[in-house]
């Protein structure tokens, strides 16, 4: 059985090879924690903006959409906290002269508890058979009670750290817990301090002139500096939402994972304003909703799980995140945030602008509270490559490494093959193209043998292989194959439009969402 880390390994390169994810830059030799989407990836990625924007915009009549601008007055940022509280708390390492988060280290010594803990059960678990009773255990067995002590004394030591934004107790946590850099293997560690993770840049065309300028580190800001124009000109009443897709830049230090934490990367977000007082039953609402929309998707439930957060950034009153189980553990795809009405009423303080909410129903005027639901594109694509990438090993020692994407999202919904490239085959193949191309991303591919073809479309997710050969030409049916049984049948042409889009269309999730 591979480790999970060689699994994510073959991923990447998997990725790569297919034309989904390529280092940027790569003939300069690349540039740091920066990405760009191949040929394959960018249709995933689209799909997965199509599945988001319109279950927002479609399925929510009180749901708009807009497109801000990346480039916002600098005193936005001012407002929102960004310039002085966005920061990361990192430490280095003198011997590696790596730089890491000192937090992210922390969270690891959690885990590596976690993990010992799980080791015990599951040799316990072996050892009883079905008699096994885990949670009995973890109570009585003294060498798991005393990995439980530790951690909970750990967990309770950096929740307060990070409370009082205490760097001193960061390090020393990370002493105490005799963590090492894992480059070097020694606890030989600077002090922790904090570093913004904005990238500036300058607007105008002097020096003398220039304004100090942000590229964007969210998306939110862009609609709460526009929620008022919105709710205007859309005639908009409480609640209603504003959905946004769009890039955001952060600094990050130690951006790895490959696309999980990058410097430039996609958030859909949408913020959903809502009156005071009622902003916790929202809350509530959007998370079930969110974790609907994930599980919709079919890539299996138990590897969802919500994760409230410890410490609440300064602007939310409840917060959690939907995690998903990526190959490097569970991890944060998702963030549902009550963020009460720091944005608002913060950007009113700083602008001087009156951008209360007039409420014709109670015949006062209050500034909204705000439910966030924010999402990484970029995440998302990584969940559903982890949990499509499959090794696949067939009858007769044969194996194939398959993608099985849910159809909808699959970046090509068929291929079209000529048995042979000639007889007639090839026109025929090209007629079947032209009835699908307007409602489904096709490929044709008559090179290699079948088999060979098969394996292609198997390695980038294809759903559909649909072979046209010289029985097709007497009877009008065509082979179509299905990615994930294998399995064969004899079809009309007539009825392939509505085989694939039985399978492709969004229209069946979005029922399984609402209902």
């Amino acid at each position: 059985m591979a480790s999970q880390e060689d699994v994510f390994k073959k991923l990447v390169a998997h990725c790569k090879e297919y034309g989904f994810v390529f280092p940027s830059s790569e003939i300069y030799d690349g540039l740091g924690a920066v990405y760009d989407y191949g040929q394959n990836g960018v249709e995933l990625k689209n799909n997965i903006k199509k599945y988001w924007w319109d279950s927002m915009i479609l399925l929510h009549e009180n749901i708009v959409g807009i497109d801000a601008a990346i480039f916002m007055h600098p005193t936005t940022w001012k407002a929102s906290g960004h310039v002085d509280a966005f920061n990361d708390p990192l430490i280095d390492n003198r011997d590696s002269k790596k730089r890491y988060r000192a937090d992210v280290l922390i969270e690891e010594q959690l885990a590596k508890y976690d993990e010992k803990i799980n080791k015990e059960c599951d040799k316990a678990a072996k050892r009883f058979g079905e008699s096994f009773d885990r949670e009995m255990f973890c109570q009585t067995n003294a060498r798991v009670q005393d990995y439980v002590q530790k951690r909970e004394t750990l967990h309770s030591r950096f929740v307060a750290a990070l409370e009082a934004n205490n760097l001193e107790e960061l390090k020393q946590i990370i002493l105490d817990e005799e963590i090492v850099c894992p480059i070097s293997g020694t606890r030989n560690w600077t002090d922790v301090r904090q570093f913004n993770l904005m990238f500036s840049t300058e607007m105008g065309s002097t020096s003398d002139g220039a304004m100090k300028v942000y590229l964007r580190p969210e998306t939110a800001q862009g609609i709460f500096v526009n929620y008022l124009n919105v709710q205007k000109t859309g005639r908009m009443k409480i609640p209603f939402g504003i959905a946004q897709i769009g890039k955001a830049f952060r600094n990050e230090i130690v951006a790895r994972q490959f696309i999980f934490r990058m410097r430039e990367f996609e958030q859909m977000e949408m913020q959903f304003f809502v009156k005071p007082g009622t902003e916790l039953q929202w809350f509530e609402h959007w998370k079930a909703f969110r974790l609907k929309w994930h599980k919709a998707l079919g890539l299996g439930d138990h590897k969802y799980r919500y994760h409230d957060h410890d410490k609440l950034a300064h602007y939310a009153n409840a917060a959690t995140d939907i995690e998903f189980e990526m190959p490097f553990g569970f991890k944060e795809v998702e963030g549902i945030h009550s963020r009460t009405n720091f944005d608002l009423g913060s950007h009113e303080k700083y602008s001087g602008k009156n951008i209360k909410y007039f409420d014709p129903e109670i015949n006062q005027s209050y500034t909204p509270f705000v439910i966030e639901t924010s999402i990484g594109v970029d995440r998302m694509f990584l969940s559903i490559m982890s949990a499509a990438y499959c090794e696949e090993t067939l009858e007769g020692g044969d194996s194939r490494v398959v993608l099985k994407f849910p159809a909808v999202l699959a970046p090509i919904k068929a291929c079209v093959m000529p048995l042979v490239k000639k007889d007639g085959l090839p026109e025929k193949a090209r007629e079947i193209m032209n009835l699908l191309k307007f409602d489904f991303k096709c490929s044709y591919d008559e090179k290699d043998s079948i088999g060979k073809r098969y394996r292609r479309q198997d390695a980038v997710g294809t759903p559909f292989c649909i072979t046209v050969d010289h029985q097709t030409m007497e009877d009008g049916c065509v082979t179509i194959r299905h990615r994930d049984t294998m399995q064969q049948e004899r079809v009309e042409i007539g009825k392939l439009h509505s085989i694939i889009d039985e399978q492709v269309n969004m229209k069946n999730l979005f029922k399984k969402i609402v209902e």
